[in-house]
């Protein structure tokens, strides 16, 4: 047997490896679902931003629209060596058939990359433990539904414990005390938006990540570090706790923003203040404001960490506050 020859079996049995495993649609909680089975309520909230979080721990896969959960799936995540990074990620690029440039050109159907260095969901074997080489492998059937409602720059949350996303509404350190006269506007632009669709490599909600470890604020869009500044934190001795935000809309009632919350990483368990109460604690500077102000889009996330929020920002064990670039 020549050397070609022997890489086209190991390819080919690299390929029978990862082949997508049995998927199966059941009515059942996410805490009862099996090896290879998912459950699937769209009718739930049949519209809103969706943010879709991973449990390490459990080996599952949440999605929630406007903060209601209509689908929770069994997953295989990183193995011993391949751990999958646990953060709050967007995605950057999605691909019905995409093939493994690492892994000898091996199938992963319904990918949706969370980073460039290698890690996505996608359709994959499930031997009912982590097995993956950092991906998040999921039934095929249930990857083919998923891709079907994300979104370029949607937000992806990977964490160590279990987050259940809750509804906050409030201007916080977004628009500070804007006059009433300009709500309309603000709520018009951000009903006018929605994610993009395609296969362009960056995402296309803004982001924003504010530090309590260096008051700092900055400004993402499409990718970009577009606008730092700074913030102050009432009770700078309580730490804001890692906390994802999403932008969902603007409350007509009240005349404030809308956002989708969950505490992510360790702060889930240690930190007891609620979202609300967190995100009132921020007052940015007036440009870092105005850089958000002019950027304000349906799905924007908006990250809190205790840590510096450098390029290889890390808190807890591993987690990454915003990984668009790696």
């Amino acid at each position: 047997m020549n050397r070609r020859d022997f890489g086209r079996i190991a390819a080919a049995a690299a390929a029978l490896r990862l082949t997508p495993s049995f998927a199966q649609l059941v009515d059942k909680s996410a805490d009862e679902l099996t090896n290879g089975e998912f459950n699937w309520f769209p009718d739930r909230s049949e519209t809103g931003p969706v943010l879709v979080i991973i449990s390490l721990p459990d080996q599952r896969l949440y999605v929630y629209r406007n903060g209601v959960r209509i689908a929770a799936s069994t997953c295989s995540t990183g193995k011993v060596g391949h751990a999958t990074p646990t953060g709050v990620f967007k995605i950057l690029q999605k691909d019905k058939n995409h093939h493994s440039s690492t892994y000898n050109n091996a199938p992963m159907p319904y990918m949706n990359r969370l980073t460039w260095s290698g890690i996505a969901l996608h359709a994959g074997q499930l031997p009912g433990y982590p097995a993956s080489h950092g991906c998040v492998r999921l039934p095929k059937e249930f990857a083919e539904r998923l891709f079907g409602v994300t979104k370029l720059g949607m937000t992806v949350v990977i964490a160590d414990d279990k987050s259940q996303p809750e509804e906050v509404t409030h201007p916080g350190m977004v628009l500070g005390e804007y006059a009433a006269r300009e709500f309309n506007a603000v709520d018009t632009a951000i009903k006018a938006t929605e994610y993009s669709e395609g296969r362009e490599p960056a995402p296309k909600s803004p982001s924003v990540v504010v530090s309590s470890a260096d008051k700092s604020i900055h400004v993402f869009d499409n990718g970009a570090l577009v606008a730092s500044g700074k913030v102050d934190i009432r009770d700078p001795g309580k730490p804001l706790g890692e906390r994802v935000y999403t932008l969902s809309g603007a409350d007509d009632q009240s005349e404030l923003l809308t956002w989708q919350a969950a505490k992510v990483g360790a702060s889930a368990k240690t930190t007891s203040e609620d979202n609300g109460a967190a995100l009132r604690r921020i007052k940015a500077d007036l440009p870092a404001r105005e850089a958000v102000r002019k950027r304000l889009k349906f799905g924007m996330t908006l990250v809190t960490t205790d840590k510096p929020a450098d390029a290889k920002t890390r808190s807890g064990d591993g987690f990454v506050v915003l990984d668009s670039q790696s």
